[in-house]
């Protein structure tokens, strides 16, 4: 029997829309709430979907939910600035997460970045590390903060760059060994699924996964 509800940020992205997936066909959710600018690519099942603007999202918004999945993100070519980067990586990530919390969420997974540290040189890095740090803070029963590295998965937007990596990856994989391994790359799917089987059995405190833990919780 359905018993849980989930709030999704962030549904149209590389791994919300496998979460979306995942989550609609998991029976233990009886509602699953969208969170996004526009409407995502599945709009059946126990799904509500609310088109928000995050510049200006309040708690009429977001339902009394039991889990949060939080994937929103950009790139800073995208987003055209620092400043914008943060606003939307950092600062609607943190606003969905409060918004949840206050309305009773008590667990949630936060998809991050692999060397995220608030002390990191690189801006990226440094803005991931500050994220995790204040959904960190917001007094979850469980914050499950994953950092992949390199996601695998087609994407709606191609990025040139990226995808040379991904055809390299096969190569490159192996050559990550030790120190390295965290830097492995991770299908989005398999991330999706990890982060919803931490929630499932979600520990108290806050856990952070790189790509073994990752792997281990997608399973085989």
């Amino acid at each position: 029997m359905a018993t849980r509800t989930a709030l999704l940020a962030g549904a149209t992205g590389l791994v919300g829309a496998r979460l979306l997936d995942r989550l609609l066909a998991d029976p233990r959710y009886g509602r699953i709430t969208v969170l996004a600018r526009r409407p995502p690519a599945r709009t059946d099942g126990e799904l509500d979907v609310r088109l928000v603007d995050f510049d200006a999202l309040d708690g009429s918004s977001v339902p009394a939910v039991d889990d949060v999945y939080c994937t929103l993100g950009t790139t800073i070519k995208k987003a055209g600035s620092q400043e914008v980067f943060r606003r939307i990586d950092q600062h609607y990530t943190v606003t969905v997460a409060a918004l949840a919390r206050a309305a009773g969420a008590h667990r949630i997974a936060l998809c991050s970045s692999t060397g995220a540290d608030p002390a990191a040189r690189a801006f990226y890095l440094r803005v991931k590390g500050d994220t995790e740090r204040e959904v960190g803070a917001l007094g979850y029963g469980s914050t499950e903060i994953f950092r992949p590295s390199l996601l695998l998965g087609e994407r709606p937007d191609r990025r040139p760059a990226e995808a040379a990596v991904i055809a390299l990856a096969p190569l490159l994989t192996p050559l990550l060994v030790g120190p390295l391994r965290p830097y492995r790359p991770i299908t989005a799917d398999r991330l999706a699924a990890a982060m919803i089987a931490s929630l499932a059995g979600a520990a108290p405190g806050t856990h952070v996964h790189t790509h073994d833990a990752i792997a281990a919780l997608a399973g085989h």
